[in-house]
């Protein structure tokens, strides 16, 4: 069902001769320029009681009636999935991901998703675009995420992503050891073979992402990459170009392997670990209403855990043994 509510606003002087489409994208900067030029074309943006056309010049003084029409975005139902929710008011979710969520239904994936559980706390969600989603995390990949509950609210943080104004950090648990932290900076799109990976090309989009060392293990690290682009997988593709794969990622992780002379307790966890070791750890953004700013935490997960104290475990007892070579 639709629903209807009505804007009126006047068009400033200063604009004279502008076209009318891109006049009502300032003075209604809350919706999408295509969705105002649908608006426009449908009649449901009139300027002074008729309807104009988009490249229209406007003279300035006039009044705009906007009409708009909030048609429902999304038809997956809504079901009552757990959520663990970090922060909340009436603009923004935000959420702490489990891994083995999925973001989208989809192929494969028509319901269980973290869109069907939005639906289920929000019902009004369904009017937006993608539920609200701004960004996203892989099926596989836990953390913290942002969800708009307004369109004005989707809009702003698009922005924000947009201009690289998010701050993104995460912990990944890589193979091998490394002795300094860099930049990534490497285009990414998708693999010309295989379509469920992306890869490394030079014909691809930007993609940049900053890691440092956070902890170093015998023959793992773990690192704290910050994302300053968001392409698809982008960590996961850095970090394997550089051949410092994250452990147990199915599509760049390679075969497993396990360093020389590990425990059994070792082997078992890095066996065992069946998903990329990548977790959204912290999101820092400005309110997309108030303007002040949010920071969020996501509490490292169960398995990671286990997985860093494994390898915290390994480093101490082969560092006790080479001291009592000594």
């Amino acid at each position: 069902m639709n629903e209807h509510a009505l804007r009126i606003a006047q068009v400033p002087d200063s604009v004279a001769g502008r076209r009318l489409d891109a006049v009502v994208a300032e003075l209604f900067p809350e919706y999408s320029r295509s969705r105002l030029s649908a608006w426009i074309k449908s009649g449901d943006l009139s300027v002074d009681g008729a309807t104009a056309r988009p490249r229209d010049p406007v003279r300035g003084g006039e009044t705009i009636a906007l009409n708009v029409v909030e048609e429902v975005q999304t038809h997956a139902v809504a079901e009552d999935i757990p959520l663990s929710i970090l922060y909340e008011d009436e603009h923004v979710f935000v959420l702490d991901k489990p891994a083995g969520l999925v973001v989208h239904p989809g192929a494969g994936n028509p319901a269980g998703t973290l869109v069907n559980a939005l639906l289920h706390r929000d019902p009004a969600l369904d009017k937006l675009p993608r539920a609200g989603i701004v960004h996203r995390l892989d099926k596989d990949t836990s953390g913290v995420m942002v969800v708009a509950r307004t369109l004005v609210a989707q809009t702003a943080l698009v922005a924000q992503l947009s201009a690289r104004d998010v701050h993104r950090q995460y912990l990944a648990v890589v193979l091998g050891a490394l002795v300094a932290g860099g930049t990534a900076n490497a285009a990414i799109d998708r693999h010309p073979r295989d379509r469920l990976r992306m890869a490394v090309r030079e014909d691809g989009k930007d993609a940049i992402t900053h890691y440092r060392l956070r902890e170093r293990f015998r023959s793992h690290t773990a690192l704290e990459c910050r994302l300053e682009t968001g392409r698809t997988h982008q960590i996961r593709v850095h970090l394997a170009h550089l051949k410092y794969p994250i452990i147990g990622d199915p599509l760049y992780g390679g075969s497993l392997r396990l360093p020389k002379g590990a425990s059994e307790e070792l082997i078992a966890c890095l066996r065992g670990f069946k998903r990329q070791a990548l977790h959204a750890e912290v999101l820092e953004f400005m309110h997309p209403v108030s303007g002040a700013p949010v920071r969020c935490e996501a509490p490292l997960p169960a398995d990671m855990q286990q997985l860093m104290h494994q390898l915290r475990a390994d480093a101490a007892s082969h560092a006790a043994i080479e001291r009592a070579r000594r």
